[in-house]
């Protein structure tokens, strides 16, 4: 894990909070050499929260939202879904990786468990106050993390797929949260009813947030930019997202 320096700023409720800058946290899974990016701040956070990318994998994008994260008094983990030798990859690339891991969703629960177990072996990650957020496939990860049944105290689904995995159900222990466009072409209506069912089954504390008239990725300033009906930045989504995720967070850790 590579080392870095000490930074300070200014946290959510004025106090100053210090960070350390990002380190590279290397993982190797299936033969693959993973990856991750660990944005922790100094001392003692009130939790830590894994960011699981979109198809493009690690970006600037996550590595903003992390600072948010780190604003609030909490360690970020972002992970390396789709293996190192895929960053920075286009759209080209990225996108048959995506069929590659969403075509075994067994096989991609492994994937997130060892990712999962990644972040919990990082110093000063308090096992019980671990969160877990995702965009678009990253928000699908995510509640297929909490779909595992596994420990963790939360996940938040931001534009995420909402499809079942097809394997054996579990309980599920985490709280979870979607945010979702509810003019999203890849979610019908039927689909959020859907997952409301399953969650409702799993036992889950469960909430779906929808925002009328937005689309898919509302998140991220440049989705516009692909040229894809349907997938488009929304700065009201957004905001009204990422609120409510803070309220998501203090009611997770305190």
């Amino acid at each position: 894990m590579a080392g870095a320096g000490l930074l300070t700023g200014a946290g959510h409720n004025g106090t100053e909070i210090s960070k350390v800058a990002e380190q590279a946290v290397a993982q190797e899974f299936a033969g693959e050499s993973l990856e991750h990016v660990w944005l922790p701040v100094a001392g003692e956070a009130r939790g830590t929260v894994i960011i699981v990318p979109t198809v493009m994998g690690v970006t600037d994008l996550e590595r903003g939202f992390a600072a948010r994260l780190n604003e609030r008094g909490c360690h970020a983990f972002i992970a390396d879904t789709f293996g190192k030798e895929f960053r920075g990859a286009g759209r080209d690339v990225m996108f048959p990786q995506l069929t590659r891991l969403r075509s075994d969703r067994a096989a991609l629960k492994d994937r997130l468990l060892a990712m999962f177990e990644a972040t919990r072996g990082q110093q000063g990650v308090q096992a019980d106050r671990i969160a877990a957020i995702g965009f678009c496939f990253g928000g699908q990860c995510v509640l297929d993390l909490a779909r595992t049944g596994t420990d963790l105290a939360g996940v938040a689904s931001f534009h995420g797929l909402f499809d079942p995995p097809g394997l054996a159900a579990n309980p599920i222990k985490a709280k979870v949260v979607a945010y979702h466009g509810w003019a999203d072409p890849m979610v019908p209506p039927e689909s959020v009813v859907a997952l409301a069912q399953e969650l409702t089954e799993a036992g889950a504390d469960w909430q779906i947030h929808a925002y009328g008239h937005v689309g898919h990725g509302f998140t991220n300033p440049a989705a516009s930019h692909l040229s894809v009906d349907g997938v488009e930045y929304d700065a009201n989504a957004a905001r009204r997202s990422w609120t409510a995720l803070y309220d998501f967070l203090d009611e997770l850790f305190g």
